[in-house]
């Protein structure tokens, strides 16, 4: 199951879904570091002044291990959109992918992310001066449609695909549904159909069983992976090797996710400064600790804490406890 965009050929299925706040440089370089076909940077403006801040200028550092390096951007202005992809080129980014499928409303009341599947005039528009604009691939995230009764996915990534998009990823929900219910899977296959062009599963990947689920039920060339790899930067690892050798990879050991987290906490650190730092970090911990099984209330007050050398202290102390009790059971 091999995916190609141009030149760049992906040695997995498998791809790291961009997500804002969590896929930045430090967790795109440890997922890469376990093993996974793409990483896909945080969601950015396309919008000049926006894209400078330096909020978006962190969000597009590339990090050592970034190859390909892919940013997303979203916005509803063609010439801005078709500037942005040349600054983020010109920066590094080997493949610029448009977000067309963000549900939160910040980002809809500016008629961009899943707004834009509304209007797909506008859509056109946005997907041809980006695709215009740059020499390397551009890649398309979207959802099935508006709402349940206008899911267009088939007819825009037809357009896109017309364009010169080079891969469609489709999350199997609609606007509407925000993160609620379960993706629909099956229509995706659909959008299968409709293109000639890579399709990409995305929505409710959370077991390896269900990376092969998703693809046998929409006949799509790869599978995105969002929310199943918080805290488990392993995960997208563990599926590729189910998708691709049928072989289950044990989960890392206590001591194992103990060290990614502390790595983790460390890069973090280093990127945001130390206070940001600690303060961005407080979601990772969570969904690493109770990924391993430590209960909210022994961690709860690990994540209020400011001094970096008390939480790496307490991070030990709880990884050491949950050992003792696993030896014990």
């Amino acid at each position: 199951m091999t995916i190609r965009l141009g030149p760049v050929e992906l040695h997995s299925p498998v791809i790291l879904a961009p997500m804002s706040g969590i896929t930045d440089a430090p967790f795109r370089s440890i997922v890469r570091e376990f093993g996974v076909g793409m990483a896909v940077s945080e969601m950015v403006a396309g919008n000049n002044k926006l894209a400078r801040e330096q909020k978006s200028v962190e969000r597009t550092r590339r990090s050592t291990s970034d190859s390909p390096f892919v940013v997303q951007l979203a916005g509803c202005e063609p010439n801005l959109m078709a500037e942005a992809a040349r600054e983020n080129v010109g920066r590094g980014a080997e493949i610029i992918d448009i977000n067309m499928g963000c549900p939160v409303k910040k980002v809809v009341n500016g008629i961009g992310g899943s707004a834009l599947m509304r209007d797909e005039e506008l859509a056109t528009r946005i997907i041809e001066a980006t695709v215009k604009a740059v020499p390397v691939p551009v890649t398309l995230k979207m959802r099935t449609g508006w709402d349940h009764d206008s899911r267009n996915a088939p007819n825009l990534a037809r357009i896109a695909q017309d364009i010169g998009i080079q891969m469609v990823t489709v999350h199997g929900r609609t606007r509407q549904q925000f993160y609620n219910g379960r993706a629909d899977w099956d229509f995706i296959a659909e959008v299968k159909d409709a293109v000639d062009i890579p399709v990409v599963a995305n929505g409710d990947i959370v077991t390896v069983e269900d990376a092969r689920g998703i693809l046998q039920r929409s006949n799509a060339d790869g599978v995105m992976i969002g929310r199943g790899a918080n805290g488990k930067p392993w995960f997208p690892n563990q599926v590729s090797a189910f998708l691709a050798r049928n072989e289950r990879l044990a989960e890392p050991t206590l001591a194992s996710q103990r060290d990614t987290l502390l790595s983790h906490y460390e890069a973090l650190l280093s990127y945001y400064g130390i206070k940001r730092g600690v303060r961005i970090a407080r979601k990772h911990i969570g969904w690493y600790l109770a990924g391993a099984g430590i209960a909210k209330q022994d961690f709860g007050p690990v994540q209020r804490l400011n001094d970096p050398s008390e939480v790496r202290q307490a991070l030990r102390e709880l990884y050491r406890l949950r050992q003792d009790r696993q030896v014990a059971a």
